[in-house]
C-alpha cells in the first residue's frame, strides 16, 4: 500500500519536495532538481504558488 502524501522530516524549507519524493518512491534530490528545473522553465511564479499551495494543504509527517 502506497503511503498518505505528507511533508517529510527531510526538509529544507517545508519538506514538501521530500514529501513528494517518498511518496512516489524517488530520490530525495532528484524531485528538488526537477521542481527547481520546472519552476525556472515555468517563469518562477507557478511553481513557488504550487509550493506555497502544497505547504498549507499537506499535512505534516508523524
Amino acid at each position: 500500500m502506497k503511503p498518505h502524501l505528507t511533508r517529510s522530516r527531510y526538509k529544507i524549507i517545508a519538506g514538501v519536495c521530500a514529501g513528494l519524493a517518498e511518496w512516489l518512491g524517488w530520490d530525495i534530490t532528484t524531485v528538488r532538481i526537477l521542481y527547481v528545473l520546472l519552476s525556472i522553465l515555468s517563469a518562477g511564479f507557478p511553481g513557488i504558488l504550487v509550493y506555497i499551495i502544497l505547504w498549507i494543504v499537506m499535512p505534516e509527517s508523524y
